[in-house]
């Protein structure tokens, strides 16, 4: 009888949804950083995304990507109640710009005042599409269905990111880098936007 009562449990009570939702705060809190640009607004996003996962949590498949289903109530929220509030959103204080990339020493040749205002300068939907890709981990596929939008157009705006990124940093080739695998990684995911020079 004990077990009939747990299987019909909501999946919100069950250790491992709970587990699998803290584990995705880092991420999501710093995506939201990114949309609303400050610290203060992003940590407001990640509350409402919280409530609404949690109680959205029969919705959720066990198996599927957690993080891709926090990511999309996460935009949705935000594009519903925070959008409205700027036309455009810029990480201003640089929370988010700073954990894109760990300068790699004294030798390191980009600044990351450099690449935080690099960064800034790319068009939102550029921007958006790079975090996702380049450094919150997620796949093309799972990308495109954050953003409701087809493989093709994310594929294209993360390319034209990279290249916006490389010409704004004046990367002409991976020695450029500095060998700091965090900047090359959102610049360069696949090898396949800035070749050898």
């Amino acid at each position: 009888m004990a077990n009939d009562a747990r299987s019909d449990a909501p999946p919100s009570s069950t250790p491992s949804f709970r587990q699998s939702l803290v584990a995705e705060l880092p991420g999501i809190r710093a995506y939201a950083i990114t949309l609303c640009g400050t610290q203060h607004g992003a940590d407001d996003l990640v509350q409402d995304t919280l409530l609404k996962a949690w109680g959205a949590a029969a919705s959720f498949r066990p198996g599927t990507n957690m993080r891709a289903w926090l990511f999309v109530i996460l935009r949705n929220t935000y594009f519903s109640l925070y959008r409205r509030r700027a036309r455009e959103v810029q990480d201003v204080d640089g929370a988010h710009a700073e954990r894109l990339s760990v300068p790699g020493g004294q030798e390191a040749t980009i600044d990351l005042s450099d690449f935080r205002r690099a960064l800034a300068q790319l068009p939102e939907e550029q921007r958006e599409a790079l975090i996702m890709v380049g450094a919150s981990g997620l796949s093309y596929e799972e990308a495109a269905a954050v953003c409701g939008t087809a493989l093709g157009t994310i594929k294209s705006r993360v390319n034209r990111a990279r290249a916006r990124l490389a010409d704004l940093l004046g990367i002409s080739g991976t020695g450029d880098l500095g060998g700091d695998r965090h900047t090359e990684a959102v610049i360069r995911q696949g090898g396949s936007t800035v070749a050898n020079s």
